[in-house]
């Protein structure tokens, strides 16, 4: 519990936005004091941040009389500092603790928070005792509590009872955050009904609810329409047998859908989210996913979008076996190889009108990309992790904000659910313009074609919205953005990078194979470092910044494997940590020369 270190009081929770999920009451420290406080530090863009809020459903249902999860809103993208836009994330993904919309990042610099997703624990007493940055950290996290309990039993100062969570008013319905459609051979539409874990089968008009397809209860079971189970579906495939595909998201797996029979069978996946060192290739029933949020039939083979880990899979129903295809899991925007290609949360796929692309919506670089039959891929519009915003024009300068669908025009262009624009975009590779075909539409993930239509999924007012692809682009201000976060100054010369970690009581790091930590380094411009990037297995690093540029982003990555410390127990149970910051840095004389990042522990 890290008693070597000096004590810290928790700083106050402050917010402009205030709280939600408490029936309008204001939270302060004070009032929490005598329960064990977990700050959840998200935003709902991250997929990260996504994962950490379904590993601590079982720690806050199990704690639920000693422990309150706080989330702590923390946005990145302009869109995200909306209230109304936190209010239905909130809902969106099943967040049943308090949360604190903080949209000018008060709180997060409070803690000094440098990550999404961070964790913050707080003591009884109102003492920071631990802060994990990343996923993989609620074993840890659990065996914490178990000792905090404890001791603050002992001790008097653990107070027991119902936490301040306030569950919403439901909200009646057809859909409730639809994600993804699929036009259906007999006219009708197939809608993932994203928070209510459902399918829903529409006909022709769009509104007529045909058959609702899963209980409505989170969970993985197979079997007919009325009792199988799915856990926040999103992307749908259409195979030439006429089975629907369908990205079952935080269950980390593809269901088979047969509009047929109702029947829902589980074709990969394993149900357990993947992890570094996992396989990425055999039979698909025993590879573990990682959030896959699309799927298109292209080239003969299942695509999937794993946003989890930043690549793209296949699936080959044929031969019932899964694979990596594009990316290297480093999150971020490089062309080239699909074998050396970097990806940000891809979110959205679509096979070009003459089947010779693939194109794809990847979200928290706000581009538009392809991969080819050959499989190399490329970027149409977008700049990199740190440039948004709405921009039409030539596409080297035109700007996207965290798109998650795009849907192939019969002329060759793409059109572009410009999700946090709430926008419909269109990209023409013949003239290399980008344009605008409709706004007004709230949180767009996806859209379909049906004749002369378009058929968008307005995912933020629960409905598919008919529109007439106009013959002149609509007109909009310009406006770019880059994320809002403080450069931390550094001093010219060396930098010392210390990424902390220390394992969680019980854990030692896993030395049984080789090294268990690993570190990878780079930077935006490339120019920033002039030594010191490049992959490694230590998890501190000295850098050297190069003359003459006084500013950019360091982007670490780094992992660690833990396992349990018992001499006796042949096969110990083991866990991966890992994170991958962006720091933006400035570079001025008289900064710090060492840059700490906590994975897990406190920083000494």
């Amino acid at each position: 519990m890290a008693a070597s270190h000096a004590r810290v009081r928790a700083p106050e929770l402050t917010g402009k936005g205030g709280w939600l999920n408490t029936g309008g009451t204001a939270l302060t420290l004070a009032d929490l004091r005598g329960r064990i406080v977990i700050l959840d530090f998200w935003t709902f863009c991250c997929v990260n941040c996504l994962h950490v809020l379904d590993e601590l459903r079982e720690l806050e249902e199990k704690h639920r009389d000693t422990v309150v999860i706080i989330g702590v809103h923390s946005p990145k993208f302009v869109h995200e500092a909306d209230h109304q836009a936190v209010v239905d994330a909130v809902e969106r993904y099943g967040v049943h603790h308090p949360v604190l919309d903080d949209p000018e990042l008060a709180t997060w610099k409070q803690y000094a928070v440098r990550a999404w997703p961070t964790l913050v624990v707080i003591d009884p007493e109102g003492y920071v005792v631990a802060q994990h940055a990343g996923e993989g950290h609620a074993h840890a996290l659990a065996k914490l509590v178990e000792e905090l309990e404890a001791a603050h039993d002992a001790k008097g100062t653990l107070r027991r009872g119902d936490g301040p969570y306030v569950a919403p008013e439901p909200v009646a319905g057809d859909l409730r955050f639809p994600g993804k459609a699929l036009p259906l051979p007999d006219g009708g539409f197939l809608v993932s009904d994203s928070t209510r874990h459902q399918l829903v089968e529409f006909a022709a008009d769009g509104e007529t609810v045909v058959r609702r397809v899963g209980t409505g209860e989170r969970g993985l079971v197979d079997g007919p329409a009325a009792t199988a189970a799915f856990s926040e579906p999103q992307g749908l495939a259409l195979l030439p047998d006429g089975t629907v595909i369908v990205a079952d998201t935080v269950n980390h797996a593809l269901r088979a859908y047969d509009p047929a029979t109702g029947a829902v069978t589980t074709v990969a996946g394993t149900g357990k989210q993947w992890w570094q060192g996992s396989p990425t290739d055999g039979p698909a029933r025993e590879v573990d996913l990682s959030s896959p949020w699309d799927v298109a039939w292209f080239d003969g083979r299942v695509w999937i979008a794993m946003a989890g880990v930043h690549q793209l899979w296949t699936y080959d129903p044929q031969a019932g076996t899964v694979r990596v295809a594009a990316g290297t899991t480093n999150e971020g925007l490089v062309d080239g190889p699909a074998a050396e290609a970097w990806f940000a949360q891809p979110s959205g796929l679509a096979v070009s009108a003459d089947g010779e692309r693939l194109w794809l919506a990847d979200s928290e670089t706000s581009a538009l990309r392809w991969i080819d039959r050959e499989g190399t891929v490329r970027t149409a519009v977008g700049a990199g992790l740190f440039d948004f915003g709405h921009r039409d024009g030539d596409a080297a300068q035109a700007l996207l904000q965290h798109p998650l669908g795009v849907t192939a025009l019969p002329d060759g262009s793409v059109a572009v659910s410009d999700t946090y624009n709430h926008a419909l975009r269109r990209y023409d590779p013949a003239t290399g313009e980008v344009s605008t075909l409709a706004t007004d539409l709230r949180e767009p993930s996806d859209a379909v074609l049906v004749g002369e239509d378009i058929v968008v999924v307005e995912s933020a007012r629960h409905r598919l919205t008919r529109l007439r692809l106009p013959e002149e682009a609509v007109r909009v201000e310009s406006v770019a953005h880059r994320t809002r976060r403080e450069a931390t100054e550094i001093a010219p010369g060396a930098l010392r990078l210390d990424v902390v970690f220390q394992a969680p009581a019980g854990q030692k790091l896993d030395t049984r194979y080789g090294p268990s930590t690993r570190l990878l380094v780079s930077s935006t411009p490339p120019e920033l470092l002039a030594e010191g990037a490049g992959k490694g297995t230590d998890l501190s690093r000295e850098l050297r910044l190069a003359d003459g540029v006084t500013e950019g982003v360091l982007h670490v990555s780094a992992m660690a494997a833990s396992c349990d410390d018992d001499p006796e127990n042949e096969y110990p149970a083991c866990h991966v940590h890992q994170q991958d910051w962006g720091v933006p840095v400035r570079v001025v004389p008289g900064g710090a020369d060492r840059l700490p990042l906590v994975l897990a522990g406190l920083d000494g």
